[in-house]
Parts: C-alpha cells; structure tokens; sequence
C-alpha cells in the first residue's frame, strides 16, 4: 500500500478549516467578482441574504479561459422558476462579457433550506467550510464546527446510487459529439473523485479540494482502483469527450463506488423528490 499525502486542511481543534477568501482571488478574475455582486444585488434585492463564491476563484487556483465562476445565493425565501431563470440570465450575461472565466454555475437556496437540520451536514457543511461570503451575513455563524467523520462522507456523498440512473439518462440523450459530451466527463470525473476521496477521508482525517490529491489520498486506501480515480482527477480538470468513459463511469467505477460507499458510511437521508 502506498503512503497517502499527509493530513492537513484542519485547524488546531480537528475541525475542517474554511477555505477560499476574497484575498485569493486573482487580480485578473476582480472585475469578473465585482460585477457579480452587484448584479446579484440587482436581481433580488431585498429579497437577498446573502451570496457567496466557491471553487478555483476564491481558492485562488482558478485558470484564466479555462475556468468557471461558482456562486451560492440564499434567498430569505423559496426560490421560485423566475428566480432560478434570473440566475440563468446573470450566469449567461456574465460568462459571455468577460473572458476570463467559462461559464457561471449558481446554486440557488432559502436561507431555511441551507440552515435545516437536514442539510446540516450536506448544504450547510458545504456553506460553512467550501464558500467565501461575498454579499450579506454569513449563515455559517448559524452552523456548527465540522470534522472529517463518517457521518459527514454518508450526508455529503452518500447518494451515488441515486445518481448514477439519472447520469445515464444524460448521456443517452447527450448529442453525438465530443463537445458535447465534454462537460459530461468533466461533472461526472469530479463527482466521483469527490466521492472516493470522501469514501476514505475520515481514515486519512484531512481535507483538500484537490482532485490530484484527492485521487492520490484515495489510492492509499483502494490501489487496486487507483488508476481509475486519478484518470477521473485529470478529466475533472482536462475533460475530453469519449463516450467510452462515461460508460465506464456508470458501469463500472461508479456502481463500484456506490456500493462500498454504502457498506462503508451507510446511503445518505433522502431528499424531497428523491
């Protein structure tokens, strides 16, 4: 068995450390930031809680042309079909005026939804320790401390399975070409690096954001499914379209991981509409 990375990402209490901040973010992805936030306070308002960014921007890793700008909004009520069509619009206007940056991704909450004692270990840990404040009070004062324990890997990516019928869908209906399958393989690449390192984080008790070490943490743990997840780790950064990897994923690696997932964590809490 090869040696994992050493643990880090964790303060002095054994607590996940939040990561991203305002300060990180590249000079060149400023204006791209700037303009977000004030488009999102014209598109809500009052009726806005607060907003924040995740992902490569406020980490500071992002690539210029390459990647995408991830926001989470909490309305102080339930989004509706006009709200979500807002974000779509914002999301499109901004990806189309700068450059920078490919694409926008916006999830979109009540604040009630985030800060629910279901989602406290799902939405709410995501929150806490993953996004940067950006507009408003910051809802993770109202959240707890989280560690890398089980019960954190079940309630953040323990529904694979769930997932994996509905990905088949997506590519049966995906067009016949490698551009549009790209960000196919791209998504799914990350989910299931996500979930193998998940599946052994809290053996390795750390943190990382990491893809490459994620895959490397993992390996540590699963060699025989090593080569697999560090594939995945460079298609979640360098996507190509090959529909034999989607394959791959829904027939072999992901019902793989699904089910060790769940004889390891357990299946997370059902959602509504699950």
């Amino acid at each position: 068995m090869s040696r994992p990375p050493v643990p880090h990402g964790l303060d002095d209490q054994g607590c996940i450390e939040r990561e991203g901040s305002l300060a990180h973010v590249p000079p060149v992805f400023a204006p791209v930031v700037t303009a977000a936030r004030g488009r999102l306070l014209d598109a809500f308002g009052p009726r806005l809680h607060s907003a924040y960014l995740y992902g490569s921007v406020p980490r500071g890793t992002a690539r210029v042309g390459r990647s995408d700008l991830d926001l989470l909004v909490a309305l102080r009520e339930e989004p509706g079909e006009a709200d979500r069509e807002a974000v779509r619009a914002l999301g499109g206007a901004l990806d189309k005026e700068f450059a920078q940056i490919d694409g926008v991704g916006t999830l979109l909450y009540s604040c009630d939804r985030l800060l629910s004692e279901l989602e406290r270990y799902d939405l709410g840990w995501f929150l806490a320790c993953l996004c940067t404040p950006l507009l408003g009070d910051d809802l993770a004062a109202h959240l707890p401390r989280y560690r890398p324990d089980s019960l954190l890997a079940r309630e953040t990516n323990g529904d694979l399975a769930r997932w994996l019928p509905r990905w088949r869908e997506r590519i049966a209906a995906a067009e016949d070409t490698e551009e549009a399958r790209r960000p196919l393989v791209r998504f799914m690449s990350r989910h299931l690096v996500r979930t193998g390192f998940t599946l052994v984080m809290p053996r390795w008790k750390g943190w990382t954001s990491d893809l490459h070490e994620m895959a490397e943490v993992f390996a540590a743990y699963y060699p025989e499914r090593a080569g697999q997840l560090r594939t995945a780790a460079e298609y979640g950064y360098e996507p190509v379209g090959d529909l034999d990897i989607l394959r791959s994923y829904v027939d072999d690696l992901g019902p793989w991981l699904a089910t060790e997932y769940a004889r390891v964590h357990g299946v997370k809490a059902p959602r509504p509409g699950d």
